[in-house]
């Protein structure tokens, strides 16, 4: 298999199986945080491709994490109740820093990769919904392929390739937060 870590300018990109993996998320999410800091899992449980950021905020949520955690599998940040978040974390939290957590679709060769971008992530663009851009870097999960012909086929991602990777982003997270 061909290393496929890249850091640049604009974010790093990882694939979650290297065995740097945690070392290389923590390492770049660390320069990031602050004391305004909030994480915002994005996604849902109806849906196994789409239950990475919910896996990731349910692990927060259960562990020391010290930043606030929105999203969870028990109170899901998702298409039908992110704007209502975004006012709450608006008239919550003063200047909040958000690092934005989701699945997304990508290129084929990419599955597997966690991905940290500088700037919002744009939850349900590979399946076609225009909601509202949220974060000020996102961590990203290429949970399957968008040349899929099927657009319903981020239902047959296997759970282990999810529980996967979002065990490497919690433990990246924490780790930078040490």
């Amino acid at each position: 298999m061909e290393n496929r870590y890249e850091q640049n300018e604009l974010g790093i990109r990882v694939p979650y199986s290297d065995k740097d993996a945690v070392y290389s998320l923590s390492k770049y999410i660390n320069k990031f945080l602050n004391h305004n800091t909030i994480v915002v899992c994005i996604g849902t449980d109806k849906c196994i491709g789409d239950c990475l950021g919910p896996l990731v905020g349910t692990f927060l949520k259960k562990s020391n994490f010290p930043y606030p955690v929105v999203g969870t599998l028990d109170e899901p940040a998702h298409a039908v109740n992110l704007d209502s978040i975004i006012k709450h974390i608006d008239a919550k939290y003063k200047n909040p820093f958000i690092i934005a957590v989701d699945a997304c679709l990508g290129h084929s060769d990419y599955i597997g990769d966690i991905q940290i971008k500088l700037g919002p992530v744009r939850p349900g663009k590979g399946v076609g919904k225009a909601l509202p851009y949220i974060g000020d870097i996102s961590i990203i999960g290429v949970v399957d392929s968008v040349d899929a012909s099927d657009i319903f086929s981020i239902r047959t991602i296997r759970l282990n390739l999810i529980m996967n990777m979002a065990e490497v982003i919690y433990s990246a997270l924490l780790e930078a937060a040490k």
